[in-house]
C-alpha cells in the first residue's frame, strides 16, 4: 500500500524554493483567506464555549469520513481537549472506540441509533482528534476524562456503546458512576484482570504493544504504519469491510503511536485496579457482545464476574471489528437493547438483543 505518511518540507527544500511575488491581487485574496480563518476559529472557540448547546442535533458539515447531520467538536479536560462527533436527539448514548481505530469506527452505526438517541463518538484521550495528555493512561483517569467531556456536553445520563480499549475504559466508568450510567454495550473485549489476560498467547500484538518505550517506537517507524495496522485488519473476518486508510493517518504520528501503547502498557494496572474492586458489581444491563470469528461468548465470561445482569450475544459473520464488519446488526441490536419504539425483535438472532 501507498504510504500514507505525511510531512513537511525539509529545511533544504524550504530553503532552496524560489520566492513566491506578492502582487496586490495575491495580497488582497492573503487577506481574505486570513480573514475566513479567523473568522472560523473565532466559531470554533465559541462552539467549544457554548458546550451542548451549540451542537444540538448535528448539521450539513459532518466531520471527514462520517454521514450529514453530525457535528464535530472539542471540550476541555484534565489533560487536554477531548475532540467528539456528536448527532440526533433523545437519550445520550456515547459511543467508545477501540485501537487501531478511532470515532470513525462508528460512522456505519450512528445514523440509526440517532434516530431515537442523542449520539457522541468521543476520541479516545490521545488518539484521533483529542489532545495527548501527559500520562494517565490507566483506565480509570481515562473514563474520568471521558465523563468530564460527557458532562462538559450537559448529556447527563448515558448509555455507553464502546468497542476493545473503550470497553476497558467505559467498565470503570460505570463501575465509579453507576447512577449515571443506565446501559452497556460491550463489544469484543475481556476486562484487564478477567480474562485479557488469557488472550495474550492468541495475537502478539497484546505483548508487543505493551513493551516497555522505546521498544514499538523504534520498531515500528512511520513507513511501517500501514503494514502493522494492515496486519491487524487482515485478522477480520470480514477485512474488506474496513476502510483503513483513515486509520493509518490516524496513527501516522509517532506521538499518537505511543499514547495508543500507553493504553497497552497500563493493563497490568488495570487488573490490579479491576479485581480491588470486583465485588462494586455492575447494577446495570450489560451486553456483552462477540464477534462469531472472534471472541464470541469470552466477553460475556468475563463481565459475569463483575455484573448482575449480563446478556450474551454473539454477532454472525463477523470478526473482531464488529462495528465495521456488520453495523447492520450492531445497530439493529444496540437499538433494541437501549430501548427502540417497537420493543421487540424483528429477526430470531436478535432476540437476545430484547431490552
Amino acid at each position: 500500500m501507498p504510504s500514507t505518511e505525511t510531512t513537511a518540507p525539509s529545511g533544504k527544500a524550504a530553503r532552496g524554493a524560489a520566492p513566491v511575488p506578492v502582487t496586490r491581487a495575491r495580497a488582497t485574496r492573503l487577506g481574505r483567506a486570513a480573514f475566513g480563518a479567523l473568522a472560523a476559529m473565532v466559531m470554533a472557540l465559541s462552539t467549544t464555549a457554548a458546550g451542548a448547546s451549540a451542537v444540538p442535533g448535528g448539521g450539513a458539515h459532518a466531520p471527514a469520513g462520517f454521514p450529514a447531520g453530525f457535528r464535530g467538536g472539542k471540550v476541555a479536560v484534565d489533560g487536554g481537549a477531548v475532540h467528539y462527533v456528536r448527532g440526533g436527539s433523545g437519550p445520550a448514548v456515547v459511543l467508545l472506540h477501540g485501537w487501531p481505530e478511532t470515532s470513525l469506527m462508528w460512522r456505519k452505526v450512528m445514523p440509526g441509533l440517532a434516530r431515537n438517541h442523542t449520539v457522541v463518538a468521543i476520541d479516545l484521550p490521545g488518539l484521533g482528534g483529542s489532545d495527548i495528555p501527559n500520562g494517565g493512561y490507566d483506565k480509570v483517569t481515562a473514563a474520568h476524562r471521558v465523563r468530564q467531556a460527557v458532562n462538559a456536553l450537559g448529556l447527563g445520563q448515558v448509555e455507553i456503546l464502546a468497542h476493545d480499549i473503550g470497553v476497558l475504559v467505559a467498565y470503570p466508568y460505570a463501575r465509579d458512576f453507576p447512577g449515571e450510567v443506565r446501559r452497556l454495550v460491550m463489544i469484543e473485549a475481556p476486562l484487564a484482570g478477567f480474562g485479557l489476560e488469557d488472550l495474550y498467547g492468541v495475537s502478539w500484538h497484546l505483548r508487543f504493544n505493551s513493551s516497555p518505550a522505546p521498544i514499538p517506537e523504534k520498531i515500528v517507524d512511520n513507513d511501517d504504519v500501514s503494514t502493522y495496522l494492515g496486519m491487524m485488519f487482515d485478522f477480520s473476518h470480514r477485512p474488506e469491510a474496513i476502510e483503513r486508510e483513515p486509520y493509518y493517518r490516524a496513527y501516522a504520528s509517532p506521538a499518537r503511536r505511543t499514547a495508543s501503547y500507553e493504553y497497552y502498557r497500563a493493563f497490568a494496572g488495570d487488573a490490579v485496579n479491576n479485581r480491588a474492586n470486583a465485588a462494586r458489581r455492575l447494577p446495570m444491563p450489560v451486553l456483552a457482545v462477540g464477534g462469531q470469528h472472534s471472541f464470541g461468548a469470552r466477553v460475556a465470561d468475563s463481565f459475569r464476574q463483575v455484573a448482575d445482569d449480563v446478556r450474551p450475544v454473539v454477532v454472525p459473520d463477523s470478526g473482531h471489528f464488529v462495528p465495521e464488519e456488520n453495523p447492520g446488526f450492531v445497530t439493529d441490536c444496540a437499538s433494541l437493547f437501549l430501548g427502540a419504539p417497537n420493543g421487540a425483535p424483528q429477526r430470531p438472532e436478535l432476540a437476545p438483543c430484547a431490552p
